[in-house]
């Protein structure tokens, strides 16, 4: 069951410099039990001692309230060795951690060594001087990936942020605004008028994995309806099941994930990614997670690739997307199909049958 709407800090930290801001003290009356005090500095504060509780599971019910020097950071596509991704740009409104527990989740090593604590920066009219900027300065489509760092809805009821990004973007013929989630939470796109500049994406997976690994989240059923209530108001609407996890009957599972989603949903793309974590990740979500964390060696990645994360093998690797592309192709014939930071011997086996050039991250009129 989503969890979003039940999100509640314990402890709201508020950096002196907004404290009298308008948007600090709208979020802190939604909170009126959680204490809340003013911080002198936005890194390396004092938190709250949760001897108990991992740093990971704690941060996830405190909020700091701040602003960001920028909120826009340029992907390359480089991912070391030779995997590649296709350049984009990051954008990041909300910062260092979320209210999911997703025990594979690769932002909690990326974040350990920051303030353990969920950050929404709120001097938002930057944001939009930053996009306008950049979209004014780039040849071609600019498009801003919403869900790379971040869960793009699970605290949109807070930020009210699609409320205000979506009608921004229809301003822009060239500015493309991409958003990720394993929400339900999609009030606010309902609330405001679609456009074709914004792309809706949902993370997929059995409900299997789901009840193991992604605590928290909507489950299946959840993800499937709200994207088809966005797809119905008129959203642009993408899936990507990713990351693909094996399991006894892997094959019955994911299947039946593909045929629940595609009897409601006409996706413009489904982007197919594995597991793949850094090797110190496995004892983070241990210390952090414990038993639950301790699932992630079931899964057995042995295999390092050139961008030093723990994969599946090749040959897995190719079974598990072959079934999918099989299973996909007897219910669409048409939507394109993506693989995501794959190696080119992975790509090579399966370049007949996705889209090179056509994955989640990456925009096409």
């Amino acid at each position: 069951m989503d969890i979003a709407k039940a999100f509640a800090p314990n402890t709201i930290l508020v950096w002196r410099k907004v404290a009298d801001h308008l948007e600090t003290r709208r979020i802190i009356e939604m909170f009126p039990k959680a204490g809340w005090q003013i911080v002198e500095r936005q890194r390396e504060t004092s938190l709250p001692s949760h001897s108990s509780r991992h740093a990971i599971v704690a941060s996830k019910r405190v909020l700091l309230i701040g602003t960001a020097t920028s909120f826009v950071r340029r992907f390359t596509g480089y991912l070391g060795g030779n995997i590649r991704c296709a350049p984009y740009y990051k954008l990041v409104p909300v910062s260092n951690g979320c209210p999911y527990y997703c025990t594979y989740c690769y932002l909690a090593f990326v974040y350990r060594d920051y303030l353990p604590c969920i950050k929404m920066n709120i001097n938002y009219g930057k944001m939009f001087d930053e996009i306008q900027r950049i979209v004014a300065d780039t040849h071609g489509a600019a498009a801003f990936n919403m869900g790379e760092m971040l869960d793009s809805l699970v605290l949109d009821h807070v930020t009210h942020l699609t409320q205000q990004l979506v009608p921004y973007f229809s301003r822009f013929p060239s500015g493309y605004l991409m958003l990720l989630t394993k929400s339900s939470n999609v009030d606010g796109l309902l609330g405001v008028e679609p456009n074709s500049q914004i792309v809706v994406s949902w993370s997929l997976n059995p409900q299997r994995i789901i009840e193991t690994y992604e605590l928290g989240t909507a489950n299946l059923d959840e993800r499937i309806d709200a994207a088809r209530r966005c797809q119905e108001h008129g959203y642009r609407i993408r899936l990507r099941i990713d990351p693909g996890i094996l399991y006894p009957d892997w094959k019955a599972g994911y299947a039946d994930l593909i045929c629940r989603s595609l009897t409601l949903l006409q996706p413009e793309n489904i982007t197919l990614g594995m597991l793949r974590l850094l090797p110190g990740h496995l004892h983070l979500a241990e210390q952090a997670y414990d038993s639950r964390g301790r699932k992630l060696r079931d899964a057995m990645l042995a295999h390092r690739g050139s961008d030093g994360k723990l994969r599946y093998s090749s040959s897995d690797r190719v079974e598990f997307y072959g079934f999918l592309i099989r299973v996909i192709r007897d219910l669409n014939k048409h939507v394109s199909i993506g693989l995501c930071r794959e190696t080119p011997d992975v790509w090579n086996s399966l370049h007949d049958q996705c889209a090179l050039g056509k994955c989640n991250c990456l925009i096409w009129r």
